[in-house]
């Protein structure tokens, strides 16, 4: 039984690193395209305009858009 992990040698933090840069990317890339398409399909909805004249529904819409998509996103690439 071992009780402590492997010591991290040069190699694999390096790996680790790019690992980490690499999904991190791919993430955020498919967050913004989540986005667009919701954008795509409520063509009528400027989220913009609404934002910018205050209305705070389409803040908390959007804000749980992102965090549905991130979890989607997470589940997919995690496993």
């Amino acid at each position: 039984m071992i009780l402590f992990a492997d010591a991290w040698t040069t190699n694999s933090f390096e790996m680790s690193l790019l690992a980490a840069t690499a999904f991190g990317l791919l993430g955020i890339a498919l967050l913004a395209l989540g986005f667009k398409i919701f954008e795509w399909i409520t063509p009528k909805l400027n989220i913009e305009e609404e934002l910018t004249k205050g209305n705070t529904a389409v803040g908390i819409m959007v804000g749980a858009l992102l965090i549905g998509i991130s979890l989607i996103v997470v589940r997919a690439i995690g496993g």
